[in-house]
């Protein structure tokens, strides 16, 4: 009787151990590989208050395999405010690890939800105050003033601040009105670093990210800095959608940006 519990427990011991060592491996996998096979992603925007997500369809691509961090190719070094821009994101593959898209309230400016979580806007948004530009200021400011040239499809009044800054047409339609959209491309080498890019996943779901230093393994794509549906990654991503923004929006100097189109 006494070996029979003895057996007993040592198998115990001996599972718990194995489950134990499973457990630490795969945090440890995950955190420093981070390899994810990319599911139909939800919708990139925050909602407002009282309104539900559109549901999430199905996109029709394979799924696909991507380290978040990739050895970067050798290439000359950006300029000091894009190369902060790009660490941002770099940052943030060290931080944002869930993407959240609920409706939150924030400060004003420089407001911000917990830095891990976000949604693809909220990439664009820290890594853009990285370099002194604080886009939920300068939407909110340009919508107060020019509410009407804004798109009105969730219904609100009047901006607001915990959200405008956060939904990826108001932000499309910020940038074309500084003048510092650019054509859209199938050539990868008019993308440049820190560039931001904004795709149509499908009838309801727009996407936007940022054009990175390093490339795709093949060394033909740069890859694009974003968040998707499990935090922040670099993948090789740039044509995967149908591209429906490209913007160079750089400072100081913004004429200089401008003039590069």
């Amino acid at each position: 009787m006494q070996i029979h519990r003895f057996t007993l427990i040592a198998d115990l011991f001996y599972i718990l151990l194995f489950t134990l060592l499973f457990s630490a491996s795969y945090l440890y996998f995950e955190q420093h590989y981070r390899i994810v096979i990319l599911p139909a992603p939800i919708d990139d925007t925050p909602t407002s208050p009282g309104q539900a997500d559109a549901p999430a369809e199905a996109l029709d691509f394979p799924a696909f395999r991507e380290y978040s961090t990739p050895p970067p190719r050798l290439r000359p070094k950006p300029p000091e405010h894009v190369a902060a821009l790009l660490d941002s994101i770099y940052a943030q593959l060290d931080t944002t690890y869930h993407y959240d898209p609920s409706y939150v309230r924030i400060s004003y400016p420089g407001g911000d939800v917990a830095p891990e979580v976000g949604v693809c806007t909220d990439v664009v948004v820290r890594a853009f105050r990285a370099q002194g530009i604080d886009l939920q200021q300068r939407i909110h400011e340009d919508m107060r003033r020019h509410f009407r040239q804004y798109p009105r499809k969730w219904g609100l009044r009047s901006p607001d601040t915990n959200i405008d800054h956060r939904r990826v047409p108001n932000m499309m339609t910020y940038f074309e009105r500084r003048g510092v959209d650019l054509a859209i491309s199938d050539d990868p080498e008019n993308y440049r670093p820190g560039d931001v890019v904004a795709w149509k996943l499908n009838e309801k779901q727009n996407h936007v990210g940022i054009v990175m230093q390093a490339r795709s393994r093949d060394e033909l794509r740069p890859l694009i800095g974003h968040n998707i549906d499990r935090g922040v990654m670099l993948e090789d991503v740039l044509f995967r959608w149908e591209i429906i923004g490209h913007y160079r929006y750089f400072e100081p100097p913004l004429k200089q940006a401008t003039a590069e189109k």
